[in-house]
């Protein structure tokens, strides 16, 4: 049986049973769900709203339960969350004025060279949130360019241009 960290089952029936649930107001079921979306909000929402990312990750795990009753298809949770986690998240970047970037070593795996990290960190943090929101769901979500434009509800052309435009920023930056 597959699971998270915290022994939470994501088998896609158990998911769909627990968005029921939650859909009818089950206090354990909503508990349970939370256990399994955190992680996955608080992953999209880290690399686009930087040191924000907490806080963007908790407002969009409210407005996911706050409008879990509208969700028709629970099979299509994910997505759906994964949609508001970057919403919320372009949302906060854009409120911060000043780019602050966020600590990847505390992510990054074991041995990966920390200076270079630092200067991945740099060059992230010197891009414009949309940029960092199309970079972070394409290369850290693994998401292709339809569900990257599905996702964030902008038009595939968008998507390919913006992570043209993301790479191409981040290349100059790099040198």
């Amino acid at each position: 049986m597959a699971g998270t960290a915290n022994g939470t089952a994501e088998e896609p029936e158990r998911v769909a049973e627990l968005v029921r649930g939650a859909q009818r107001g089950d206090a354990l079921a909503m508990d349970e769900l939370l256990s399994v979306l955190t992680p996955r909000v608080a992953r999209v929402c880290g690399p686009i709203a930087l040191e924000d990312g907490p806080d963007a990750a908790q407002e969009a795990l409210i407005a996911i339960f706050r409008n879990i009753g509208q969700l028709k298809s629970p099979e299509a949770l994910f997505g759906w969350a994964r949609a508001i986690a970057a919403r919320e998240a372009l949302r906060y970047a854009k409120r911060r004025s000043r780019v602050v970037v966020a600590e990847i070593a505390d992510r990054a795996a074991e041995g990966v060279d920390v200076e270079l990290s630092a200067d991945i960190e740099d060059v992230l943090g010197r891009l414009t949130p949309e940029h960092r929101l199309v970079l972070a769901m394409r290369h850290v979500e693994g998401l292709d360019e339809q569900e990257v434009s599905e996702a964030l509800r902008i038009p595939v052309g968008t998507v390919r241009s913006r992570l043209f435009r993301a790479r191409e920023a981040f290349r100059k930056a790099w040198a």
